[in-house]
């Protein structure tokens, strides 16, 4: 596992008391249905991880960073804030 990844995986595994693998972790980022769902994984990275190691993950990861900017609204919508991929 890289260093990226581990630090990410630290944020949103432990305090949420789930344990999802770096790849589990990129496929809920792109996917509308964590937000529905209020996946806790998807949302820690969103609001608890950097948005400098955001982005290195999903640039790690392949992930579209659009994809995600998508469901960081929709968890921003919920949240009742801005999350910085929803900019």
């Amino acid at each position: 596992m890289t260093p990226v990844a581990s630090k990410v995986l630290a944020t949103v595994n432990a305090p949420y008391s789930v344990a999802v693998t770096p790849e589990e972790l990129a496929e809920k980022l792109a996917d509308m249905g964590s937000a529905s769902s209020f996946d806790a994984a998807a949302f820690a990275f969103l609001s608890e991880v950097s948005p400098t190691l955001q982005a290195q993950f999903l640039l790690e990861m392949g992930v579209e960073r659009a994809s995600v900017s998508e469901v960081a609204k929709a968890y921003s919508e919920l949240a009742g804030y801005l999350l910085p991929l929803a900019a």
